[in-house]
């Protein structure tokens, strides 16, 4: 990064950003909200991976991380023709998800009931990178409807959620933490 460039821009002093591609929008633009909540995810993650938990989990982390770069510059797009190509989301990268999630469902006990988050605090961590990711893909998906998007990032995101529900599963047994079952009262 150049010493010329400055992090401050003073260009939404009034409320306003730009796009990709230039259109300046409103800050609670719902592009504006959908991305910036993808950001607020992989700072959960970024969280995450900083917890003492094995390397190979980092290293997957660490990957979902870029693609939510990834992600970001696509929702962030106002459309119009921009002078460099962007990097887009692969099948592959949904594929990941689930090959992992499948890995570590192999040594998991068969869920039969909901459970509460909490019992160490990498599991709650991760409980709480999964509802924010949860909340990104609503706000993707309300963008959708006027700003389409590349389908890929919805279902990514739908994928990721179910990934860190099943990585908090994983960390509840590597902790030798019991999951604490939800108990209905009726």
């Amino acid at each position: 990064m150049s010493k010329e460039w400055k992090i401050y821009t003073k260009t939404g002093d009034k409320g306003k950003t730009a796009l990709i591609g230039g259109t300046r929008v409103p800050k609670y633009d719902i592009r504006i909200e959908a991305y910036g909540t993808v950001d607020e995810l992989n700072a959960h993650i970024g969280l995450l991976r900083d917890m003492d938990i094995d390397a190979y989990s980092k290293k997957v982390l660490l990957e979902v991380q870029d693609r939510l770069f990834t992600m970001e510059s696509s929702l962030a797009q106002d459309g119009r023709q921009t002078a460099h190509s962007l990097p887009v989301l692969h099948p592959d990268d949904v594929e990941l998800l689930e090959k992992e999630m499948d890995k570590m469902n192999e040594h998991l006990p068969t869920l039969t009931a909901f459970i509460l988050p909490g019992g160490h605090q990498v599991v709650s961590y991760c409980h709480v990178a999964r509802t924010v990711c949860r909340r990104a893909e609503r706000l993707t998906i309300k963008m959708n409807e006027k700003y389409p998007t590349d389908s890929l990032n919805i279902r990514y995101l739908n994928r990721l959620s179910d990934y860190l529900f099943v990585l908090a599963r994983k960390f509840s047994a590597d902790f030798d933490v019991p999951e604490s079952i939800w108990k209905p009262r009726v």
